[in-house]
């Protein structure tokens, strides 16, 4: 028999037995796979961020498909659609998901509060944090060299031409991954769609320490507290903080406060339909 003939045949007999082998131990060594979890991974947001905390979509999805977890709404970039559709896969109700944004609770420019050194080394807030805390007067303040803007996936936080990170509320998808970067802790998350009071510092030192470092610094007067109605804004360890849930966006805390350190915010578009509650007249308001 001609030799390349033959070494043809040899090959292709090889080439069938080796693909049968494969075929038998595909199916011997296969992982079940789990549809149910595979199905609730497919209307996740496919961020990986974590914010669910679980390791990542997948995570998440194995999770409520195995009965580990019943909350349909801790995918916070998928929000109440994602809820709704994780609900249909499982066959309940749908839990309740507030759309959210990060928000920068600082306003220390330097205008306002000014720097105690000049910083020139790694262009990085955790580096800067680590030498006396960063080049900020106040200790608590953003620093602006943008750890958070490098780490966003969906390009929301960038730092201004103020020295300030700022959020696009728009482009934010909540999953905290700026919020765990941020060495400072002056990044949190808030309701979007809602006029409501916000208290643009974390600064913890009392009154005079902190009029020493900012101008609009929270000084702990708790003048904000004794003004609302609602309970909805507490001071605790010299800050104050808004309980959202509870705010209606009267803006009489905003009002009281002496140094100016509470806005009344909307993130995000939103109109505003009861003048009453709100306080202030039916505006379309841009974030």
């Amino acid at each position: 028999m001609n030799p390349i003939i033959l070494a043809v045949i040899i090959v292709a007999i090889l080439g069938m037995v080796l693909g049968l082998l494969l075929a038998i131990a595909s199916i011997v060594m296969a992982v079940p796979v789990d549809e149910k979890a595979v199905a609730i991974e497919e209307v996740l947001a496919g961020a990986n961020c974590g914010a669910c905390g679980y390791s990542g979509c997948a995570g998440y999805a194995a999770a409520l498909a195995a009965g580990e977890c019943e909350d349909t709404s801790l995918c916070s970039p998928g929000g109440s659609a994602c809820a709704k559709s994780i609900a249909e896969i499982m066959g309940v109700a749908a839990g309740d998901s507030t759309p959210m944004t990060a928000v920068v609770l600082c306003h220390g420019t330097e205008a306002n509060a000014g720097n105690i050194m000049d910083y020139h080394g790694d262009m990085s807030c955790k580096t800067a944090a680590q030498l006396f805390g960063g080049g900020k007067a106040c200790s608590y303040g953003c620093l602006g060299l943008g750890d958070c803007e490098a780490a966003c996936p969906f390009d929301a936080i960038h730092v201004g031409e103020n020295g300030l990170a700022e959020v696009d509320s728009e482009k934010c998808r909540a999953c905290k991954i700026c919020i765990n970067v941020c060495p400072k802790g002056v990044i949190e998350l808030a309701p979007l769609y809602k006029h409501e009071a916000v208290v643009y510092c974390q600064n913890h030192n009392k009154g005079g320490e902190t009029r020493k470092m900012c101008k609009v610094g929270c000084i702990g007067c708790m003048k904000c507290q004794k003004t609302c109605q609602h309970d909805a804004i507490h001071v605790e360890n010299f800050k104050a903080s808004v309980d959202y849930a509870k705010c209606v966006g009267c803006g009489d805390c905003a009002t009281a406060c002496p140094v100016g350190c509470i806005d009344m915010t909307t993130f995000g578009k939103l109109v505003i339909v009861d003048p009453v509650v709100a306080n202030v007249k039916p505006v379309e308001k841009e974030a």
